[in-house]
């Protein structure tokens, strides 16, 4: 894979893992319920991310799931100043998660050059947003439209409808103007998909890292995890990491977590077994007089 600039950073997919910290500026978030819905505290938020090691901060102005209406209007004045003050304050890369396009082409303008449309473009206006820009766009799979109640998914192969929308997804993307080389996918681990699809998408995660472009793994705390061990929202930190392990060595390359830290040690230890990074240090039984 060609060397991808996303902002002011360069990266080597082929032999790297960027990690993708998440910054709420929402009052419900399912993760943080509310801890960062003040500018200050996202802003904050977004800085240590990437003192902790994020390559990028993924800024989200309005929950996936259900909740409380929020206009457009509002978005953006949630979004913008957080993605203004992030850019202006570090070279980390700035994606904004929305699905509006009307967002996104105000967050481009503030520094944001990532789109992470987790509803896989159901704003029609999307892809003509991005193909006037130099942003990069993250295609999810995902079946309704954003913020409505979910019938009950049945697929008959997950993995193979998964890519299939992708692929489907891709195409228009390029058919709209928007190159290749500024495309990611992201399978929508929990996005219209029961506990056991999830787990079969991780599974199965080659299958859909074969598409060719650099694949998204979004896992963090998602109920998928806690439903596999048994755990509640907060606890789900290992259950996140293995199952963020796992999609890594079936071809992820980007990953979505909110524990920044830890998971910045996961990654570099999965790179460094990888082969794709050379150890930080090294003097274990390196000592000319030690034998052991």
């Amino acid at each position: 894979m060609t060397p991808r600039v996303i902002g002011r950073r360069t990266f080597d997919f082929d032999r790297q893992v960027a990690v993708m910290a998440v910054v709420n500026r929402t009052p419900d978030s399912f993760y943080d319920k509310g801890a960062t819905f003040a500018l200050d505290r996202a802003v904050a938020a977004a800085v240590r991310a990437a003192d902790d090691g994020a390559d990028w901060v993924d800024i989200g102005g309005v929950p996936f799931g259900r909740g409380p209406a929020v206009g457009v209007d509002e978005e953006i004045e949630r979004v913008v100043p957080v993605v203004e003050r992030i850019a202006s304050a570090s070279d980390v890369v700035v994606s904004v998660d929305t699905y509006r396009a009307e967002v996104a082409r105000h967050a481009i303008a503030a520094g944001a050059s990532v789109v992470n449309d987790t509803s896989g473009l159901w704003d029609p206006q999307m892809v003509d947003v991005i193909a006037a820009s130099s942003a990069t766009l993250v295609l999810t799979h995902s079946l309704n439209p954003p913020r409505v109640e979910k019938p009950r998914p049945v697929y008959g192969d997950v993995v193979t409808e998964v890519i299939e929308l992708l692929a489907d997804r891709v195409s228009r993307a390029v058919a709209g103007g928007v190159p290749l080389e500024r495309l990611v996918v992201d399978p929508g681990h929990d996005l219209n998909k029961t506990t056991r699809h999830s787990l079969e998408l991780t599974r199965r995660f080659e299958e859909v890292a074969a598409i060719g472009l650099p694949t998204l793994a979004a896992v963090s705390n998602k109920d998928f995890i806690g439903e596999a061990i048994g755990r509640e929202q907060g606890e789900r930190l290992e259950g996140s990491l293995a199952a963020m392990v796992v999609c890594i060595l079936k071809g992820a390359r980007i990953v979505r977590m909110h524990d920044v830290a830890a998971t910045v040690a996961a990654v570099r230890m999965t790179e460094a077994i990888l082969g794709f990074r050379e150890p930080a240090y090294e003097v274990h039984n390196l000592h000319p007089t030690h034998n052991v």
